[in-house]
């Protein structure tokens, strides 16, 4: 990747010495009828600039209900959510929706490109949702497709991409809006192993030069003990394994 494209996808990042991601006492209880199931329970966790997290546990655990709560797409019965150091919970709809969209990228395991536009359309279609005109929303589109190795496809729509270039794609669109925080479940889930272990090794170098913070919600234990830690969901509770 050149020098250009590197600065494109790198983005800048303040000073800030608080977590990029942080999670304070969370709780979330499911209510049907009168039967309680308490899904998170003080659950607490940071995550820093440039890190990458593994999130396991059994199915049915609580790791997408964390991802939702991490990413202000769901709120907790209790407990706080902070982002760059901003508490989130209180803010408004309209704030937490803008505050989403600018620090927090989101990689799901099946890829959910829209099939009518191409890799690159793809990429740039978030910027400008988040108010980035299309010429520079394209450049920077650009620059990450060409960092996960995406340029020659970069034209094509999700259709005439295999499998692993979907989900690259999907990373690439993930970042871009230059998040502080990138949660991921099951990235890698619908690939086989030698293709994700590339996807995987591209997502590393992209949270290792963009000094954003990854939390990767997985079952594959390989692919987590080759992350910085591993956080295991335990009864509610976060554990650090």
């Amino acid at each position: 990747m050149n020098e250009a494209a590197k600065e494109a996808v790198e983005g800048t990042r303040g000073g800030n010495a608080a977590p990029n991601l942080e999670l304070r006492q969370v709780k979330r209880v499911f209510r049907q009828g009168r039967n309680e199931l308490e899904v998170l329970n003080d659950a607490s966790f940071a995550l820093r600039s440039g890190e990458m997290v593994a999130l396991v546990g059994p199915s049915g655990a609580g790791k997408s209900t964390l991802l939702h709560i991490a990413g202000l797409l769901e709120k907790p019965d209790d407990g706080e959510v902070l982002i760059d150091g901003e508490p989130c919970l209180k803010l408004s709809d309209n704030a937490r929706t803008a505050l989403r969209r600018r620090a927090i990228g989101f990689v799901y395991q099946y890829h959910h490109l829209l099939p009518e536009f191409s890799a690159l359309e793809n990429v740039i279609l978030p910027q400008m949702i988040a108010g980035v005109g299309r010429s520079d929303a394209k450049a920077r589109a650009a620059a990450l497709l060409d960092s996960v190795g995406l340029t020659p496809r970069a034209d094509h729509r999700p259709a005439r991409l295999s499998g692993g270039e979907q989900q690259r794609a999907a990373i690439a669109r993930g970042l871009a809006n230059d998040p502080s925080v990138l949660l991921a479940d099951e990235p890698t889930g619908n690939l086989d192993p030698d293709t994700a272990d590339g996807v995987f090794a591209q997502l590393v170098g992209l949270v290792r030069n963009g000094g954003l913070a990854a939390l990767i919600a997985t079952h594959n234990m390989d692919l987590a003990r080759r992350m910085d830690r591993i956080l295991r969901l335990e009864h509610g509770h976060i554990v650090e394994a």
